[in-house]
């Protein structure tokens, strides 16, 4: 049997254990022809235990009509957000904060990150996260 042609690859920021057939989901694969409550069902299983965060979906469509998904770490100002304890970061960075983080923290975030960006250095990796926690508002300490 040969290789499957893909026919699209989608990226979808779903809710661990939240998907449903409704939006975004159900437009963006519906017009792939993709059977839609098998991949809700396979992306809640694979994500249960997840509850709260937002799981991104990389899902590679084939000319078949059958799917396959990868699941990626979570966004960073998701992780930022959960880590600084705060529900939006500021209206007007940086003039206002929202909120706080450890260098400690951020170290712990890159760790999270290390597996979805372009870099093995852990210290890069937390650099990034710092930049964008002060592009939210949140103060970095450390």
């Amino acid at each position: 049997m040969g290789k499957k042609k893909v026919k699209t690859v989608l990226r979808l920021n779903i809710e661990a254990g939240k998907a449903t057939p409704g939006y975004p989901i159900g437009p963006a694969l519906g017009q792939h022809q993709v059977n839609i409550m098998e991949f809700c069902r396979a992306y809640n299983e694979r994500t249960e235990g997840q509850a709260g965060m937002v799981i991104p979906a990389e899902i590679t469509i084939f000319e078949d009509r059958s799917f396959t998904f990868a699941t990626k770490t979570p966004p960073t100002s998701d992780l930022i957000k959960k880590a600084a304890g705060i529900d939006k970061g500021s209206s007007k960075p940086p003039r206002e904060q929202a909120g706080s983080l450890s260098h400690e923290q951020a170290l712990g975030i890159a760790q999270t990150k290390l597996p979805d960006v372009n870099s093995e250095e852990l210290e890069a990796v937390a650099r990034m996260v710092e930049g964008t926690a002060r592009s939210m508002g949140v103060k970095v300490s450390g």
